[in-house]
């Protein structure tokens, strides 16, 4: 389902002209469906004495936690991922956490930004969505206008310094005769958490009730339809609040990053690294 405001499909826009219309406070919602091809991501924003340890994680991590961009200490430009991202203003949501306590919701961070912070962006699996509604094969939260439904897991992650936890992540039902392709499809974009993590059972992953999501809208599952699970980068979110900084700034889930970066595909055919520790 396409996002209509007043006449105007936002899905049909550049993802410079939906960052504008972010930043002027013109869209607060969900970025799921929009800028078509552009990579989105997930964000942490965190001090940099804690960005060393936080960067390993990543690294040990690359699942729930693929690195896309890292931005200079003190500086809101992200130049690398887009023309004139201003990480303070061009994300629709963002999340504060103070000595690993939420604070508040809010859609400018410019009140809160010093020249101590460091931005860490990472993959979101918005972006191989787009993939699979061109192979024909439908995305249910967005056939249904909602956000994608998130769930803590038992899959523990492998810790960096301060930075542990168990992984988040994300479902979409499939038919059986549509799984394969999926798979295929969501693995060639690694900077966008890969192929996914499990496919049936959700209790098998510490999952008790797939109508009850921790983050994000429930989805329906059709009685011919299996959940698929692929890693989340709400995950960050949670080891970071565990982290206990003093400071952390993130995105609301669902609300991410629209960058000017072209989606990358992996055709190479190569063997990818596995995230240590996951059930596939």
């Amino acid at each position: 389902m396409s996002q209509q405001v007043t006449g105007l499909d936002i899905s049909k826009l550049s993802s410079e002209e939906i960052r504008q219309r972010i930043r002027a406070g013109q869209h607060k919602g969900h970025t799921a469906g929009l800028a078509a091809g552009k990579l989105q991501c997930n964000l942490a924003i965190l001090p940099e004495v804690y960005a060393l340890d936080f960067l390993r994680f990543c690294q040990r991590n690359p699942k729930p936690c693929p690195l896309v961009g890292v931005g200079d200490t003190g500086n809101p430009m992200l130049a690398t991922l887009g023309r004139d991202i201003d990480i303070r203003t061009d994300v629709p949501r963002y999340r504060v956490f103070r000595d690993g306590a939420f604070s508040e919701e809010v859609t400018d961070i410019s009140n809160l930004w010093s020249d101590d912070l460091v931005t860490v962006a990472l993959g979101c699996s918005f972006t191989f969505e787009n993939a699979l509604m061109r192979a024909d094969i439908p995305v249910r939260h967005i056939e249904m206008g909602r956000n994608v439904p998130m769930f803590r897991t038992n899959i523990d992650l492998v810790p960096a310094g301060p930075f542990s936890g168990q992984m988040v992540v994300t479902m979409r039902p499939l038919r059986l005769d549509q799984i394969e392709e999926a798979r295929a499809i969501s693995a060639r974009y690694p900077q966008a958490h890969g192929g996914p993590i499990a496919v049936g059972d959700p209790a098998s992953i510490g999952i008790s009730d797939l109508g009850q999501p921790d983050y994000g809208d429930p989805a329906d599952v059709k009685p011919d339809e299996i959940p698929v699970f692929w890693a989340c980068g709400v995950t960050p979110q949670n080891v970071l609040r565990s982290a206990q900084l003093p400071l952390c700034i993130t995105h609301a889930p669902g609300h991410m990053l629209i960058t000017d970066v072209a989606e990358y595909a992996d055709t190479t055919g190569l063997p990818r690294p596995t995230q240590q520790g996951v059930k596939t």
